[in-house]
């Protein structure tokens, strides 16, 4: 991309949560953003709207199932065209919820296999052209289970487990060109269903700084691996207050 002109960071499973506040940080930092999306599309031409109020043009949503691999390479060149090119890929996107031994099937297998592995696979294969060209970046969010397995979540914690090595591997394949680095979040914000208050409770508990993070606080994580660490690659930053001291 020539000198001076503005960069551009693809996120995907932009939309909300987390994601929606590593737009607006990197958004904030200068970047121009593509808010991928699945079945947000509202909170995603929202979130569009709200960076365009603050510098036009600077951001859009971008559609796509990342279960569809064929895909990938489609929703990368649109953010290219769209852009005019691309610097920093964050693999955020996630699906997540348990799988019992005794009850987990094949499609749980390959969505969250697919979302949470795969698809930054092969979405970090059809960017890397155009990041190298940049000498740019990938983030991928992982997650502290993927060290420590959450019981009866098997499969979401092969798959993060899986995205950490990849993280590793793509360092030192991409390298020197492309800088790949992991930010695990511990507890950021708790699942929308299905966590009671005592788990909660018990969580904080063994969390060194006794709260909750906020997603603002990982998303500044990942600000700082895309701008200042610049001699940073193959590493995962954890985001987790302590947490993962004493399981």
């Amino acid at each position: 991309m020539p000198e001076g002109e503005t960069k551009t960071a693809l996120v995907t499973g932009g939309a909300r949560r987390i994601g929606a506040e590593i737009c607006r940080r990197l958004h904030a930092d200068g970047f121009n953003v593509a808010v991928h999306h699945r079945g947000s599309a509202t909170e995603a031409r929202a979130l569009a709207d709200e960076l365009n109020r603050t510098r036009e043009g600077s951001a859009e949503p971008l559609p796509c199932d990342l279960r569809e691999t064929a895909r990938l390479k489609d929703l990368v060149e649109t953010c290219v065209t769209r852009f005019r090119g691309l610097d920093v890929l964050i693999n955020n996107a996630s699906t997540f919820y348990p799988t019992p031994l005794e009850q987990v099937d094949e499609s749980q297998w390959d969505d969250l296999v697919g979302v949470n592995l795969k698809a930054p696979l092969f979405l970090a294969r059809a960017a890397a052209p155009h990041l190298a060209a940049s000498r740019g970046c990938i983030v991928n969010i992982t997650d502290i289970h993927a060290e420590r397995p959450m019981d009866g979540h098997s499969v979401y914690s092969i798959a993060k487990a899986g995205l950490d090595m990849l993280t590793r591997a793509l360092a030192i394949e991409l390298g020197p060109a492309i800088r790949v680095n992991g930010v695990a979040p511990g507890a950021i914000l708790w699942p929308e269903t299905g966590t009671e208050d005592a788990e909660r409770r018990r969580v904080i508990s063994r969390t060194a700084l006794q709260r909750t993070g906020s997603p603002d606080e990982v998303a500044r994580a990942v600000s700082f691996l895309v701008r200042d660490a610049t001699y940073t690659t193959g590493q995962i930053l954890i985001v987790d207050g302590g947490r993962s001291l004493r399981y």
